[in-house]
Order: structure tokens, then sequence, then C-alpha cells
């Protein structure tokens, strides 16, 4: 991956989503069933959501239209407001869904007051809820309708809205990409105000910024590390130049590795109760050999030492354990993060190419060899310049 393409997508990342004030953008254009009109509206910035509202500070009655659609046909759409932080954790939700579970259109409502990092089961919630009603609609997107009881003076709040599907007639777990995971925000029912919460962007930051630095890492450095000490040492002219780029290449991928191991770990604790356990048993494994790898270099005989051929058998082994695991986590995260299939297609062209560049050096390396056996009559052990080298 390019500097240039990981700066832009960081920059894609790191840009704020624009948010309508009430009565702009497209939710204005909005039109309900039986005759529902609303005082103001937002369109949100993740999902392509879209939240209307009247409220009457005096009565502190919230009456809410929340527009969203399912990721799938039949799936489920949600809103609520968090009176005690900024995420899922605490939200009182009003969740729509198709009735019983079933595909024929007919949606309803349920409260859910959200404890933890699950929806768990409807029941009651803090703000006394009413006329509450749901519709499909013809362009697939759900239009769900409720009052809600606020506490008196309240003027801005925190909102939380989501999608998701529903599978075996049953509310499913959203999707935890980027958008997802940063539904959120605040909106203030006086002023029309709405802004994305900023925990959200941050928190998506912080997974692309672990993604890129694993993907140079253990998915580019080791792997441009292997190529140089694979092939560069059968040409004579490469010796010790050969070396140096090899450790180089792998100390300073180790080092990202570890940066990306380390922001991970950190991602791990900002999100209890969410768990990929694939991803980080697979994550862990690779840091663990990797700092085996570094410490072997300690242990390494010389080149004439009887056990050299077994760290030579050692140190490829594990090499190239790590660069495959690598490669597999990296399309794992990619998976996680629900990232845009060019960041996919721009990762498999370049280890296409590096693999490409192998496959050429594999031939010409073996050519040379070919020819140095055949016009010289000697026997070469696994160190000499004449055999494909596959030690360091």
């Amino acid at each position: 991956m390019s500097a240039m393409r990981v700066l832009v997508l960081l920059v894609m990342v790191a840009a704020p989503a624009c948010v309508s004030a009430a009565g702009g953008g497209a939710c204005a254009a909005e039109k309900f069933s039986s005759n529902r009109v609303y005082a103001a509206c937002s369109d949100l910035p993740r999902l392509g959501a879209s939240v209307h509202w009247t409220y009457d500070s005096a009565a502190s009655s919230l009456s809410v239209a929340f527009v969203a659609a399912p990721p799938s046909s039949g799936g489920w759409v949600a809103w609520g407001l968090n009176p005690s932080g900024d995420g899922m954790k605490g939200t009182q939700a009003l969740v729509a869904a198709p009735k019983g579970g079933g595909n024929g259109g007919a949606y309803e409502v349920q409260t859910y007051s959200i404890s933890g990092y699950s929806l768990g089961s409807p029941g009651s919630i803090s703000f006394p809820a009413s006329d509450l009603a749901a519709e499909l609609g013809g362009d697939g997107r759900v239009r769900m309708f409720g009052t809600l009881k606020l506490q008196n003076g309240t003027g801005e709040v925190n909102q939380v809205w989501q999608v998701g599907p529903v599978s075996g007639g049953s509310i499913a777990p959203h999707a935890m990409g980027g958008d997802n995971m940063a539904s959120k925000g605040k909106l203030n029912l006086v002023t029309g105000a709405s802004t994305a919460g900023s925990g959200g962007g941050s928190l998506l930051r912080k997974k692309n910024t672990h993604g890129v630095l694993n993907a140079v890492s253990w998915g580019l450095l080791l792997p441009m590390g292997a190529i140089f000490s694979r092939y560069l040492k059968t040409f004579k002219s490469a010796d010790p130049a050969w070396f140096y780029l090899h450790v180089a290449c792998q100390l300073i991928g180790y080092g990202v590795g570890v940066s990306g191991w380390a922001t991970g770990i950190h991602l791990g604790n900002l999100s209890k109760g969410i768990t990929y356990s694939l991803h980080r048993n697979i994550g862990i494994s690779v840091f663990a050999l990797g700092t085996l790898q570094i410490f072997a270099l300690f242990l390494r005989p010389k080149k004439d030492h009887k056990y050299r051929v077994y760290w030579n058998v050692y140190h490829h082994s594990v090499g190239y354990t790590i660069i495959i695991l690598g490669i597999v986590n990296i399309f794992k995260g990619m998976s996680i993060l629900n990232v845009e299939q060019k960041w996919k297609t721009g990762y498999i062209i370049a280890i296409c190419i590096l693999g490409g560049i192998a496959l050429i050096l594999e031939a010409v390396t073996w050519g040379i060899v070919l020819k140095r056996r055949k016009s010289d009559n000697k026997t070469y052990n696994g160190t000499s310049n004449g055999h494909l080298p596959l030690s360091m």
C-alpha cells in the first residue's frame, strides 16, 4: 500500500460528515402517512437515516419519526435516547421489526432498555412511550413513529440509531462496520442542531489505523524482507547488501507491527463485550512468533556450526508461517471493518505484485544456480555461493 493511498484512507476516515440542520436537506421532503407532520428534521450522518420531531417543551413531550433502510429485506431499524452516555449501553430504544418475525411487510414497534452490549428482551423504558407504530415503504425504508415523555427542561439529548437483519424470525446482531459503530450523536430538540458523536469517529480512526499498520508491517514489509533474503543472496554482487536489506525490512516491519498489535489491544479494551476471537487469536500468534524471531537472531550459529542447518529450518518455517498468518489476518480485519472493495483490491494487487516478483526471481536464481553447476564441476553445500540459498 503506497504512502499516498494510506494518506487518502486516513483523510477519508477523519473527514467529518456533513449534517443537515432542521428543515434542510433531504429529510425536509419526507412525507408520512396519516397526515403526520413534524416541526423539524435532521439527516443523520450514518446509515442513510433521518429523524423528524416535534417537541413540546412545556409538556416535555417528544413526537418523533425515524426513517432508515434495513441492511436487507425484512430487517429491523432502531432509534433511541441515552440519558447516561453516548453509546449503546444505557440507550432507551424503539425497535421496529417485522411482526412475528415474518416477511409479510407489517412492522411493529417494541421498546428496549439496553443495559449492556446486546439488545436483551423488550420491556418498559425510562421515557414513557405511546403512539408506537411502524410501516414499510415502497422504497424499502422503514418509518417508525412514537411519542416519548421526557424529563422537564430537556433541551439536548444523546441519540443512538441502528439497523440490522432478522434471522430465523428473531432480531440478529447488527454489523460491526464503521457506520454501524458510529451511529450516534447529539440532537438539540430546540434549535434542531444535530452533531455526530466524536467517540464513534475516533474509534473508527483507531480501527483504520490498526488495519493500516498491520497491512504495511506483516502484510508488505515482512514479505519484502523474505524476498531479499531468499533471492538476492544468489547474486555475488549483492553480498552483504541483501542481509542488511532483509534485516531492515524485518526490524521495521516488526516495529510497525508491534504498534498495530498494541492498537488492537487498545481497541479490545474499548470494545468490551465485542470479541473477534479468530482475528484476535491469529494476531496474538503472529506477534508471539515475530517476537520469537527477533530473539532468535541473537542465538544464530555461525555458518560453519553443526547446528546452523537446524536453525535455518526453524527460521524459515517460522518466518513463512508469520507471513501467511499475517496476510490471512489482514483479510479477516478487512471483513470486520467492512472496508470498501477498492481497498481490498489494492492490497490484493500489492500482494500479487510481490508474488509475481518472487516467481520471476525464483526462475532467474535457479537458472543462475544450474549454470554455475554446469560450468563448475563441484558440489556446493547449503551455504556456498553456487546453491540457491535457503538460510540467512
